[in-house]
């Protein structure tokens, strides 16, 4: 029997090379699995210019990232910023787990929190890019005008449950809050609820209708005269709702939250705005902060009714 030693070469080859396509394919599939394993990754060191920046957490802050994100992009036309919401638990945990480049939080973290960074190896670095007057909002028929924390802690406890009870009307108080997962919720349980004891025992009653955003809260006040709720300043609006001046204690000063009583710390229930990163800032992340930081940043902050930071940035 004759065998052609070409054949056998060509076959040889053939068979040589269909093994290579089969070994390609399969490393292919082996490395698309494996990036389908891991959880996506920030760019928190992607070069300045055209990368994509994630940035989630705090309801009271997501309209606030948006303007910076829309006026920041109107300079740099190459870069994309996806802003969401959620609350600061949401935002911070996203940070923590690497699935976005910048936390928005209404609050500081918590040591939990942190402690729960460290173990997954990544390190918080805390940015003040805001401050804002937390605003206690009634109906603007409310007879009210003025109450104390002390007040406002029996109220949100259920201690008072008649606006008579505080110089209002005889009907029964509607309570509005934010979900457990806000910002804004922990800070006034710590500060108004619990009155400054952020270990205290006091929690909100529960009867206290627990509303998913800011903007649901300050809608419903807008509707319901016996409703109170709280909002950050930049939610209030004139004619819808009407703000409370509030006071440490009956001996006052009552203050009118606005941007000039939160900067100058007048308005007792004031607090910062914060950005989260893993890590210093670096490449997009870094131009977009050093953007919110600066004079034009902050003229975003006062035009979304917060407070800047930036001193020559009060009215």
């Amino acid at each position: 029997m004759h065998v052609n030693n070409h054949s056998l070469l060509a076959a040889s080859a053939a068979g040589g090379e269909r093994m290579r396509t089969a070994t390609a394919l399969l490393l292919a599939a082996l490395v698309i699995a494996a990036g389908c394993g891991r959880p996506p990754a920030a760019t928190n060191d992607s070069a300045g210019g055209g990368g994509m920046v994630q940035i989630k957490g705090s309801d009271t802050m997501v309209n606030l990232g948006q303007a910076w994100a829309e006026a920041y992009m109107q300079t740099h036309p190459d870069s994309n910023i996806a802003v969401t919401g959620g609350g600061s638990g949401t935002g911070v945990a996203a940070m923590i787990q690497g699935t976005t480049d910048i936390a928005e939080s209404s609050r500081p973290m918590k040591d939990k929190e942190i402690a729960q960074a460290k173990q997954r190896g990544v390190t918080p670095v805390e940015h003040k890019v805001a401050l804002d007057a937390l605003s206690v909002i009634v109906h603007p028929s409310n007879p009210v005008s003025k109450l104390t924390i002390d007040q406002l802690s029996d109220i949100f406890t259920g201690r008072i449950s008649n606006w008579k009870q505080v110089g209002g009307l005889d009907e029964k108080i509607v309570l509005l809050s934010r979900e457990k997962n806000s910002g804004s919720h922990v800070f006034f349980l710590e500060h108004v609820v619990r009155r400054g004891n952020e270990k205290g025992p006091e929690e909100y009653v529960a009867t206290a209708l627990m509303l998913p955003s800011s903007e649901a809260i300050a809608s419903q006040v807008a509707t319901d005269r016996a409703a109170i709720g709280y909002v950050g300043l930049g939610y209030f609006r004139p004619g819808k709702q009407k703000l409370i001046a509030v006071a440490k204690d009956a001996d006052g000063p009552f203050v009118k939250p606005d941007i000039v009583t939160a900067v100058n710390g007048l308005y007792p229930i004031a607090r910062p705005l914060y950005w989260y990163t893993n890590g210093q800032p670096q490449g997009e992340v870094r131009s977009l902060l050093d953007f919110v930081l600066s004079a034009e940043g902050q003229s975003v902050v006062d035009k979304a009714g917060f407070a800047p930071i930036r001193k020559g940035h009060v009215p």
